[in-house]
């Protein structure tokens, strides 16, 4: 293609050469005819005189191969943009037929070409906006199913018992009341399941708003691990708490940022029992504040950490939903850092697992 302009340089020099040969064949005609008038006889005497044969066929001949190679370049170009347009026919109508794929080749030096490039940014984000559909799809069935399997279970055990209740099949009133207990914590997990569920999807869409406020991280979390000393005590753990400074601040959503700390501890306290500490580290990172969650307990395996923030997603696929939680814990946590323009991971090896957090330090 990059030599196409061959092509009509050669027409052009071929149609000049003929033109300028017959032009000759027509002067020799006038010259030496008897037809030939007295005019034209002095006009050829002149040129001779004047200007000579060779440098007036140079002469003629330049116009003549300039008009030639305007003639043919410009036909050569009505050929492409022909072919062109055929192509970018043929293209479209494959598109229409479903190849969402499909690109059409730019030409940026023409008309055309800024129309196939327009072509192929529509079918593109026409393209993305079908995925887009499908996957909004996927995850609407993917949370009816997940829902639909987490409240099941719940629901079973309330009904089992209460029937178990209803046909009064208990020995005594300590296992009446045991069926009671049984049944309200069956309802307190479907709840908080419902809460879990709804606060997530007013996080995924956007509809939760921050009441921002510059928050003291290290207060926050002295004030946390006391408020989760019991749950320590009965999981024989102890917290362990190093800051570099007494002061980390952020501008966040204090209830919001307390979730995401609520989440993290309670996981650390139910799969970190194995070993003996829960410790809490925090430190400045060039204007970042950076949060270390530790435990030392069970390890996430690695072909699991890249899913633990997703919805519903469990470590243990055998896990009951009374051990694992509803699923969404992390996935709620990651949201809410998300929007406070944090990031949030995980580690796990043989020693130690580790949720860290950062968040950009506030200063007043």
């Amino acid at each position: 293609m990059k030599l196409r302009w061959i092509i009509p340089i050669f027409w052009s020099v071929a149609a000049s050469t003929f033109v300028l040969f017959a032009l000759i064949m027509v002067g020799k005609l006038l010259f030496y005819s008897s037809f030939a008038t007295v005019n034209a006889n002095l006009f050829f005497q002149w040129v001779y005189r004047n200007i000579g044969y060779p440098q007036t066929y140079i002469i003629a001949g330049i116009p003549i191969f300039l008009m030639a190679a305007v003639y043919f370049f410009k036909r050569d170009k009505r050929i492409l943009s022909e072919r062109y347009l055929v192509q970018i026919t043929q293209h479209v109508q494959k598109i229409a037929e479903g190849d969402f794929e499909l690109k059409i080749p730019v030409r940026s030096d023409e008309e055309l070409g800024q129309l196939a490039g327009n072509i192929n940014r529509f079918v593109e984000r026409l393209n993305t906006s079908l995925n887009e559909e499908r996957r909004a799809q996927q995850t609407k069935n993917e949370l009816i199913t997940n829902v639909s399997h987490d409240l099941r279970t719940p629901l079973t055990s309330i009904t089992g018992y209460l029937g178990l209740i209803e046909q009064d099949l208990y020995r005594d009133e300590v296992e009446l009341r045991y069926y009671v207990s049984l049944v309200y914590e069956e309802s307190e997990r479907m709840s908080q399941l419902i809460q879990d569920l709804f606060e997530y999807t007013r996080l995924r869409n956007n509809e939760m708003k921050l009441q921002t406020s510059r928050i003291n991280l290290v207060e926050m979390l002295h004030q946390m691990t006391e408020q989760f000393q019991l749950q320590l005590e009965s999981a024989k753990l102890q917290a362990r708490l190093h800051f570099t400074s007494p002061q980390l601040f952020v501008l966040g959503d204090g209830n919001k940022l307390r979730r995401v700390f609520e989440n993290l501890i309670t996981n650390a306290i139910k799969y970190g029992q194995d070993g003996e500490y829960l410790d809490i580290t925090g430190h400045l990172e060039n204007g970042v504040v950076a949060l270390d969650i530790v435990n030392y307990g069970e390890v996430i395996p690695q072909s699991d950490l890249p899913h633990i923030f997703d919805r519903f997603y469990r470590v243990e696929k055998s896990r009951s939903a009374h051990t694992g939680g509803s699923g969404l814990g992390l996935a709620i946590a990651k949201q809410i850092i998300d929007l406070h323009g944090g990031a949030i991971g995980a580690f796990s090896d043989l020693e130690r697992t580790v949720f860290s957090i950062r968040l950009k330090e506030h200063r007043g």
